[in-house]
């Protein structure tokens, strides 16, 4: 493999949870040979848009040296993501009149008419990022998709114009040539997940893509293998933490943690008398999480989303054209049952949207092939799609090997919380034993307080079995 016919491209998914760069490029069988992944935790985003520069260059460059030392690439070109609560789509008509109508109708036509809608007068302060053409209309004869090779005086033609805010766009870019690389592209990233999670059966047939993140949750819908609709909802994954953390009364992390281990979106199906014990703060007692009333948090919430989420379907006019139903993916679409309660809600069949078709067999058996993996590979796959522009293989000294063997699982940054705060973590410690969910009887389901144990240990006292140390 050559650089040449095999580019390798780097593409960053700046999202409100984590920032994600991926390193890729295509086998020989067109597949998608992940080479190297970094993750750093996003604290300078809100729900899409970036509200402080340093920290954002910061993990930007933490996320870029990673995936650079796995893969053992060195990255200075990078496709980027664009999503937030700014971005906004417009339909629109445009139209070309040509001088010779036995002419066949060439790229050149499609070109000058995509252009001509970049010439928009917009609301100040906002920008195109995408002309999507979606049907075409040659001498009043409609519903063309491919005009190019027909004839025609006018040709005419639908377009889909998403748009964002020119300071939200701007501090992308500056973000990201403050961590010392260069821009190729923006793309959106419900249209990258798409291309990641969906095929072209789908597409034609009618599909809504939800893309659950942290901040936001995006929605495009196809139709006849054109994007029909895209919005975004500034709800997502963590408005249900903040949820989880005002109702169970814990730590942010602690919450995160909750949500992801053993979090339900649909409280019928999870265990009744079985609870979390979460150690508490210096000294206090260790606080029990139902179960139940953890998936009801998550439930309501999750709810909300989802109604939102089909008030969009409803207003796109698509509502029962969706043949291919729903799929769900981004870090939100981890959640136990949430297929379920998509399906009840909405009455349409939903699944959970993975990469894995796109991935190599190397790569499907490592962490990727992962909802939250999706708009970084999506990303990938959008630029490999186009004319790439590879970025600089330069081989790092003391580098680690490419991640592209069966036993190279990229590991993601491990969260080191302070020994108060570390009750839910993944690895297999003795804390994990401690976290295992277990039954209690109905009449401690309050919890194990101090007065609980008191009452307990007096009826012990007048059986005969008191200990004093008991109380200690």
């Amino acid at each position: 493999m050559n650089k040449q016919t095999n580019p390798i491209v780097a593409a960053i998914d700046i999202g409100t949870t984590k920032i994600c760069a991926m390193v890729a490029r295509k086998n020989a069988h067109g597949k998608l040979e992940v080479l190297g992944v970094g993750q750093a935790k996003s604290e300078g985003v809100m729900r899409g848009v970036i509200s402080n520069i340093d920290k954002t260059v910061e993990a930007i460059k933490s996320a870029v040296a990673e995936a650079s030392r796995k893969s053992g690439i060195e990255i200075h070109h990078v496709y980027v993501g664009v999503a937030g609560q700014h971005i906004k789509a417009i339909r629109h008509k445009g139209y070309l009149m040509r001088d010779n109508g036995h002419e066949e109708i060439s790229e050149t036509d499609v070109n000058k008419l995509v252009a001509d809608m970049h010439k928009l007068m917009l609301p100040p302060g906002e920008k195109i990022i995408h002309v999507l053409p979606q049907e075409f209309t040659i001498d009043d004869e409609q519903g063309i998709k491919e005009p190019i090779g027909m004839s025609g005086v006018r040709l005419e033609a639908d377009f889909q114009i998403v748009i964002g805010q020119i300071a939200a766009l701007q501090n992308i870019v500056r973000c990201v040539e403050k961590a010392g690389l260069s821009v190729v592209e923006m793309i959106l990233e419900p249209i990258a997940s798409a291309a990641a999670v969906l095929n072209h059966q789908e597409k034609e047939a009618g599909i809504a893509l939800v893309d659950i993140g942290g901040g936001t949750t995006d929605i495009v819908i196809y139709q006849d293998n054109i994007l029909r609709h895209t919005a975004v909802i500034p709800l997502g994954g963590n408005i249900i933490t903040e949820d989880i953390r005002e109702g169970c009364m814990v730590m942010r992390d602690q919450a995160e943690k909750l949500k992801v281990k053993f979090g339900k979106a649909l409280a019928v199906e999870a265990q009744e008398n079985t609870f979390i014990s979460i150690k508490g703060l210096r000294e206090r007692a260790p606080k029990q999480i139902s179960l139940v009333n953890l998936a009801h948090i998550i439930q309501a919430r999750m709810e909300e989303i989802l109604e939102h989420m089909f008030v969009q379907i409803r207003l796109s006019g698509y509502e029962n054209k969706l043949i291919g139903g729903i799929v769900i993916t981004g870090g939100g679409a981890r959640l136990q049952d949430l297929e379920s309660l998509t399906e009840y809600l909405t009455g349409l069949d939903a699944r959970i949207g993975l990469p894995a078709e796109h991935l190599t067999v190397n790569s499907q058996r490592t962490e990727y092939n992962d909802p939250m993996y999706a708009t970084g590979i999506g990303l990938l796959l959008v630029a490999l799609n186009k004319n790439p522009v590879p970025t600089e293989i330069e081989m790092p000294q003391h580098t680690e090997p490419a991640a592209t063997t069966n036993n190279a699982v990229v590991q993601p940054i491990q969260e080191t919380l302070p020994a108060e705060q570390l009750d839910l973590t993944n690895a297999e410690t003795k804390e994990e034993e401690e976290l295992q969910p277990t039954e209690q009887d109905n009449d401690h389901s309050s919890g194990d307080n101090w007065f609980s144990r008191f009452l307990r240990k007096s009826r012990e006292w007048l059986e005969g079995d008191f200990d004093s140390k008991d109380f200690n």
